[in-house]
């Protein structure tokens, strides 16, 4: 808050002297006022450029705060375990781990809109309240897929002893808890998908070992088996369905 009000004052010298030399007639750039609460309010102006600076990181939440993580590190596995290097391509992954992303993310941004977004719309809370509660849905998702070891050791890390329980931990410890939680899951589901293409790879590479074609590059032998083996057991089907079912919990 003091690094907020040192930066709001830093911006207040500087815009003064515009402000003073503009027409009477015109509206302040920045517009401070104080409630009867005690709590200061700012223009909208000035609302805007932080709403503005808080889009840019929307990216980071969607990637570090959501099942994108998981999601789009199993797609890359699979595509690594079938031998395809481009297909399907980094777009397609991309694309279809949002949809993914924002289907099982659903329930969360239901309670966000429910209990904060509107809210806020309809003018019955103001902005911080808003965000706390927010945090509150986003935050019961993140604990419900951290291991209590990762969030242990973030919290041992931080040093923080005012912390009574692991539900009342900050974000600052709770979001690299859960990405570290997120990325071991998802090298799990990575290794149980590669087993059977690697065993393919295996037989494929003893038979041509066994017939003397050693010059001949077992990738391209094995290729379509692999192809036809996920096509026959609706692979898709059954990646998507098992990164669905592992948030269950949620």
């Amino acid at each position: 808050m003091s690094a907020l009000r040192l930066l709001l004052a830093i911006g207040l010298s500087l815009a003064a002297p515009m402000v003073l030399a503009a027409d009477p007639l015109t509206m302040p750039a920045i517009t401070m006022t104080t409630n009867p609460a005690g709590q200061q309010e700012y223009s909208v102006s000035l609302q805007i450029l932080l709403i503005m600076t808080a889009l840019t990181f929307i990216p980071a939440f969607v990637m570090l705060m959501t099942s994108f993580t998981r999601i789009i590190i199993v797609f890359s596995i699979l595509r690594q375990a079938l031998g395809l290097q481009q297909t399907p391509s980094n777009q397609i992954l991309t694309g279809m781990a949002l949809f993914l992303t924002m289907f099982i993310m659903a329930p969360v941004f239901d309670q966000v809109n429910r209990d904060a977004l509107q809210p806020y719309l309809n003018q019955q809370m103001t902005a911080p309240e808003a965000i706390a509660k927010a945090e509150v849905p986003v935050k019961n998702f993140m604990l419900s897929q951290t291991r209590s070891s990762d969030l242990e050791l973030f919290m041992r890390l931080s040093k923080r002893t005012d912390i009574p329980s692991a539900d009342q931990a900050p974000l600052t410890i709770l979001v690299p808890a859960f990405v570290t939680s997120e990325l071991k899951t998802a090298f799990q589901i990575g290794f149980m998908i590669f087993i059977p293409f690697l065993i393919i790879d295996l037989v494929v590479a003893s038979i041509l070992m066994a017939m003397g074609m050693m010059m001949l590059s077992p990738l391209i032998i094995s290729l379509p088996f692999k192809i036809m083996l996920f096509v026959l057991i609706d692979g898709w089907a059954l990646i998507i369905g098992t990164l669905a079912s592992s948030f269950g919990g949620t």
